[in-house]
């Protein structure tokens, strides 16, 4: 069968252009939405009377029967169809005759590839967020679990003040938070409907947009028909979104990584999420997380591949845009596997609460609660900044941590020290003092906990979950009033 376009050709494509053009080998997997989108625009012929009712009849029930062969697998896709979309409307028309090809009134293929976009986008980015709401809950779950756990907050990867293990995972649940944010507002530019702009131009056909808006279920159409069938700014925003997201996960990756090795040995990974050396017997290495990290390049390169079609794209469609896909298929489906992946090594993650609590003792991370405690006794905050720093670099030279040192050495330094030094520098006390909002104090945490609880619970709904967390042994779950769940 000669291509929907060869009126105007005398020769047939070369079979090396019909292979370079072609999209068929990746843009198959958009039949869902393409079948969707043409029953909803046969309907609409239909009602709007440019087809009559037993053709209207006769398309939407053989896409039907197209509909359960891609389904079952068993489509005869042909590369010479260049697209899903002819290799759709071709087998249409063998199945039900050359009414079949009636189906193509009042569209484009311009239009018809977008509106498949947008479909996917919206149900790709549903997906997305219901993989953030399942990787929150673990967080909140292990953060509740690590409410008493001290441990070394760094920056600079150097040791800086304690902090509670359940306040640093936290910090990943409000990144996540903000993740969620980014694919919901994404959701708002990809919910509008471009069918019915035609190549360009819009048509002369009297098709009713709003119909087909409201069948589809946008929340609005497009109001351009330029910019309708040009408009790629929903995938970079979706691609966009996935590549922050990644950068999260990397980061928590890195983070399990380096806690991994015997020098941090603040967690040991499952053996279900790790894997061995096929020459060192001893080894248990993070592979998942280290392809969790690595594979935040994929999406880096997606999203500046994207970038780079669109730059200084005149207006309408180019095939420029057939490369969209490619690039936003590989984002979301990484980051979807991402998701995935990170959820499961953080629910079986051993944190070594021994070791971390050892390292809150074997460094200096309590020297701002030294200055704090010479602040409170009236030093100047610089001064006593100051004091505390002479103080460590003593300690450093006499080879002692800052509680091993007694109280006639502190008072080299300030008569304001006195005995009530060594209660303040405990790492517990470190902690228990900062409970200003945010901070990492043991009450500020348990409010934090009880705020990022509330903020997923209400989203539960949206994606067919329940909330159920923690157990009888979770801290903050109800009680009976005297402490019994």
């Amino acid at each position: 069968m000669s291509k929907p376009w060869a009126g105007r050709f005398t020769k047939a494509v070369d079979r090396k252009v019909e292979r370079f053009t072609a999209s068929i080998g990746f843009d198959r997997r958009l039949w869902p939405q393409d079948v969707r989108g043409s029953m909803a625009h046969a309907r609409m012929l239909g009602r709007q009377g440019i087809l009559a009712p037993a053709e209207t009849e006769a398309i939407l029930a053989g896409l039907e029967e197209v509909r359960r062969e891609l389904a079952a697998g068993t489509f005869p896709f042909r590369v010479e169809y260049e697209d899903i979309h002819m290799n759709i409307e071709r087998r249409l028309i063998e199945k039900i005759g050359p009414v079949g090809g009636k189906l193509h009134t009042a569209r484009s293929r311009n239009d018809q590839v977008v509106t498949d976009l947008h479909l996917f986008v919206k149900d790709e980015i549903t997906a997305i967020r219901a993989l953030i709401f399942d990787l929150q809950g673990i967080i909140l779950d292990r953060a509740a679990e690590e409410l008493e756990t001290v441990m070394p907050g760094y920056t600079h990867l150097q040791r800086a003040q304690p902090i509670l293990l359940a306040h640093h995972l936290l910090a990943y649940f409000w990144m996540l938070e903000r993740d969620d944010g980014r694919f919901a507002d994404a959701y708002k530019r990809a919910d509008l409907l471009p069918l019915g702009a035609g190549a360009l131009a819009g048509t002369t056909f009297p098709i009713d947009r709003e119909q087909v808006r409201q069948e589809l279920g946008f929340a609005g159409v497009y109001e351009n028909s330029l910019d309708a069938v040009s408009d790629r700014d929903f995938v970079l925003e979706v691609v966009a979104a996935a590549a922050i997201c990644q950068a999260h996960l990397s980061r928590l990756a890195e983070e399990l990584i380096l806690w991994s090795t015997a020098e941090f040995g603040f967690v040991e990974m499952d053996d279900s999420f790790a894997t061995g050396s096929s020459i060192m017997p001893q080894k248990k290495n993070p592979d998942v997380a280290e392809l969790v990290r690595g594979k935040t390049g994929r999406i880096y390169g997606d999203l500046m591949a994207l970038l780079t079609v669109v730059k200084a794209l005149p207006l309408a469609y180019h095939t420029d845009l057939q490369e969209d896909k490619e690039r936003l298929f590989d984002a979301v489906d990484t980051l979807k596997a991402c998701l995935e992946m990170t959820a499961g090594m953080l629910a079986t993650v051993r944190f070594n609460r021994d070791r971390m609590a050892r390292a809150v003792r074997q460094d200096y991370s309590n020297a701002t609660d030294l200055a704090d405690y010479l602040a409170k006794k009236g030093v100047p905050f610089r001064e006593a900044h100051e004091i505390a720093g002479r103080i460590v670099l003593y300690a450093i030279q006499s080879g002692k941590y800052l509680l091993d040192l007694s109280l006639e050495e502190y008072r080299r330094f300030s008569d304001k020290i006195e005995a009530d030094v060594y209660a303040a520098l405990e790492p517990e006390a470190c902690v228990a003092g900062r409970n200003s909002r945010g901070g990492t104090g043991p009450e500020a945490v348990r409010q934090q906990l009880e705020k990022a609880r509330a903020l997923h619970r209400a989203r539960a709904g949206l994606f067919g979950r329940t909330t159920e967390y923690g157990s009888a042994a979770d801290p903050l779950a109800p009680t009976d009033g005297n402490g019994a769940p």
